[in-house]
């Protein structure tokens, strides 16, 4: 199965449909919260790790949050909500530039995880699309380039 990463576009902010609750069914709790360890495994060693706690504490801390997220949009728990508020995202990521770019980066890691998911082709799209739309929403910097950051 392919997953395609749709182009984005600046100031376009399409609907996002949450994941089918299926995702939550199938995997459960831990499984999620494998799928989102795994994802960050692979951006600490990617081109936008500097974008990523460096501290290993910190770096659980941010999975712990994320997972709690992804559990709670794919129909699990509220844990998110109920410890740290409403998502408000485009808020909590404002401080950290992140380009169009780096957006294909964190997909492409999300990419090679969910390829190791044995799940129905229709829940991995379901998931898959919620993921590729969520990601433009996270877009808030235009002035720096992955090209300029994996130079430094």
């Amino acid at each position: 199965m392919e997953l395609k990463i749709s182009q984005y576009f600046p100031g376009v902010r399409p609907n996002v449909t949450l994941p089918t609750k299926q995702m939550f069914e199938l995997l459960g709790e831990q499984g999620i919260r494998k799928m989102v360890s795994d994802h960050y495994d692979l951006i600490v060693q990617s081109p936008i790790k500097e974008l990523f706690p460096k501290n290993p504490i910190a770096l659980e801390k941010a999975k712990e949050h994320s997972a709690d997220f992804f559990i709670q949009i794919c129909g699990g728990p509220d844990y998110f909500n109920q410890n740290r508020g409403m998502p408000q995202l485009n808020r909590r990521h404002r401080p950290f530039k992140i380009t169009a770019e780096a957006r294909i980066e964190w997909l492409k890691c999300y990419q090679q995880v969910l390829s190791e998911l044995e799940l129905p082709e229709d829940v991995l799209q379901s998931f898959w699309n919620y993921l590729d739309v969520f990601s433009k929403w996270m877009v808030n910097s235009y002035d720096v380039g992955l090209k300029s950051v994996i130079n430094r």
